[in-house]
């Protein structure tokens, strides 16, 4: 399965999303994104996952990490993408209970979906300088 998350920065702080209890990894953070549609390429899932679940437009950037997990015995690949958004800053979103932001060495302190930890690894250690 392909799955796409954005990468919101602002200074050194990173969005970070908390699943509602009652969805798969309810109660974990995550980059917010979601699965691409057949014929879809990844920019465009994400622009679409991004407007349907946080309700705000963005231009996909820089990918920062591509990485697969197997999770449910399924391989997920997860591509993070820095965005930047076109307008307001998310604050709400369709499958989140809390959206924040993050100092970057602070993201390691929350319990992530295991398919995030690699590029939360990347933001948080490596803080690559990027919007």
């Amino acid at each position: 399965m392909e799955v796409v998350a954005a990468v919101f920065t602002d200074g050194e702080r990173v969005l970070a999303c908390r699943r509602r209890s009652g969805l798969a990894a309810g109660g974990l953070w995550e980059l917010p994104g979601g699965k691409l549609e057949p014929g879809e390429d990844a920019a465009s899932a994400l622009e679409r996952e991004i407007s349907e679940e946080l309700g705000v437009e963005i231009e996909v950037g820089e990918l920062l990490d591509r990485s697969a997990t197997v999770v449910d015995g399924e391989t997920l690949t997860l591509s993070c993408y820095f965005v930047r958004p076109l307008g307001e800053l998310p604050v709400r979103s369709t499958d989140h209970d809390q959206l924040c932001w993050f100092q970057r060495e602070r993201l390691v302190w929350l319990i992530w979906a295991p398919p995030d930890l690699a590029a939360v690894r990347r933001l948080a250690f490596a803080c690559p300088d990027r919007p």
